[in-house]
């Protein structure tokens, strides 16, 4: 495992209630539509989650704190990974009310350095997809679901 961790942040508006944007991240149905091809959630403290991304790439972690509407806090990691092995890694998701919208804040801690790249390009990715989403477009099929 890496000694040497950053934390990412990105930050998102997105033109939806808080309220229509928590749901993205503890409804199942409602979170493959912008990441991973099939999710398996236990949206409650202690509660495990499983995102598939293409049946390569499988990240798996815990809920840490769920605040309704207002934080939604994340172990994350790789199934099968030794640089970024699953519960290494916290991922916290703010969501902040924003004139006619949601500011949605993003910190990936303990962030393996090796990996700060590829994931800054896949939350880029991923909350592109959830803004479209939450703001009532269909982003269609991801293409990161599909292997080659």
């Amino acid at each position: 495992m890496s000694q040497t961790t950053e934390t990412l942040t990105k930050e998102i508006f997105i033109e939806c209630s808080p309220e229509t944007l928590f749901s993205f991240f503890t409804d199942p149905d409602k979170m493959v539509r912008w990441i991973g091809r099939q999710i398996l959630l236990e949206p409650k403290i202690g509660g495990k989650y499983r995102i598939d991304i293409n049946g390569e790439n499988i990240a798996l972690g815990e809920y840490k704190e769920i605040i309704p509407n207002e934080k939604v806090v994340m172990t994350w990691g790789w199934e099968g990974s030794e640089i970024m092995p699953p519960g290494t890694s916290t991922v916290e998701f703010l969501l902040k009310p924003k004139e006619n919208g949601t500011l949605l804040v993003l910190h990936h801690y303990d962030l393996p350095k090796e990996k700060a790249t590829s994931n800054n390009n896949g939350w880029t990715h991923y909350m592109d997809r959830m803004r479209l989403l939450a703001e009532g477009n269909d982003p269609g099929v991801d293409p990161w679901s599909i292997t080659k």
